[in-house]
């Protein structure tokens, strides 16, 4: 039997556009490169048809937080020694958005980081890079008491009425949720501190108040969504990827969230 060829950077782009991907777009980019099955080039090669699709005027968004730039005495997989707290808040060199690398994102959103042009939030917690001719407007608020909200890269794209696109994983990974969270009448308010790097070099210790992150149901609130919504299914490479517009999306999260949580 014929093995099948790897993908190339003009048949992830063919299966893009069969998707509805279009030239211009605003798109956040969730992603499992695994599911996309060997590529010529690899992660690199994605990114390339990613930014052919959106052309010039478009804008690719990605998720590159760092959630592991927290309070230590929160940590629990494992716990860490209370002796250890404050070497870990005081002496972490801190977030910054030109150096501090992503954690638990997956590959895609480190090489996007790095790619020529690419721009940062400065949320040490939450943050977003995106490449593109908005990329600047989109990072460039993002306050750490509303890292999910309305002054996010989030509610800048439900401003400009952007895409979502879940390559190869599910809705469970689909931060435009949470900012339905933030939405809701009465959201669940939690601490969080980190360490910020200082433009001297040396670091400090944030604390800050913001709606609590559960995406414990949002595998449930994507598939209720999904019944009766405008969501294009398809494969791109080997990849089961799901293309949505935001703005109708976080509307229904936040009335079904409002009605399924207490």
């Amino acid at each position: 039997m014929t093995q099948a060829l790897p993908h190339t950077v003009d048949t992830l782009a063919a299966d893009l556009r069969a998707l509805g991907l279009s030239a211009g777009d605003m798109v956040l980019v969730h992603s499992s490169i695994r599911a996309v099955g060997p590529v010529a080039g690899g992660v690199q090669a994605v990114v390339e048809a990613l930014l052919d699709v959106l052309g010039p005027a478009g804008t690719l968004i990605v998720p590159t937080h760092t959630p592991a730039n927290s309070d230590p005495a929160e940590w629990s997989n494992p716990p860490v020694p209370e002796a250890w707290w404050p070497v870990l808040r005081g002496q972490s060199p801190g977030f910054d958005p030109a150096r501090t690398p992503s954690q638990w994102m997956g590959v895609l959103p480190e090489v996007v980081r790095a790619w020529p042009g690419a721009v940062r939030s400065a949320h040490p917690h939450v943050s977003f890079a995106a490449v593109g001719a908005q990329a600047v407007a989109v990072t460039e608020q993002h306050p750490v008491e509303d890292g999910l909200g309305e002054r996010s890269p989030l509610g800048a794209l439900y401003r400009a009425y952007g895409k979502v696109l879940l390559l190869g994983c599910g809705h469970g990974s689909n931060t435009s949720l949470h900012l339905a969270e933030c939405r809701r009448a009465r959201p669940v308010p939690a601490e969080h501190g980190a360490a910020v790097r200082l433009p001297s070099g040396g670091s400090r210790w944030v604390t800050w108040t913001a709606p609590e992150a559960d995406s414990s149901d949002f595998e449930q609130l994507g598939a209720a969504y999904e019944a009766g919504n405008d969501v294009r299914v398809g494969r791109v490479g080997n990849a089961e990827t799901r293309l949505m517009a935001q703005r109708p999306l976080v509307d229904f999260a936040t009335a079904w969230l409002d009605e399924h949580r207490s």
